[in-house]
């Protein structure tokens, strides 16, 4: 018989996927500037992949506050589930 997770089990899982997503928001932003700068120097390539970029980081940026809302969500219901509150 599986032993119920404790509200600090919950928050630490939550943490380590928050920071996971937004670590991995950081990295392809940066990965994108790098390739953004490279492309920079040729003709009408440079603009056109800035412009797919910044669509690019709008839309990741997004996603990851989606995600991190939907932790948020998931957490709040596990805690309301472990510590028996109910406050609907």
């Amino acid at each position: 018989m599986a032993q119920q997770p404790s509200y600090s089990d919950i928050q630490k899982a939550v943490r380590v996927e928050k920071f996971r997503i937004w670590a991995a928001w950081f990295a392809g932003g940066f990965v994108m500037l790098g390739i953004t700068n490279a492309a920079s120097d040729v003709a009408y390539l440079g603009d056109i992949m800035l412009v797919l970029f910044v669509i690019g980081f709008v839309a990741f940026t997004f996603t990851a506050f989606k995600m991190t809302n939907a932790l948020n969500r998931k957490a709040e219901a596990a805690r309301r589930e472990v510590l028996g509150d109910d406050l609907m």
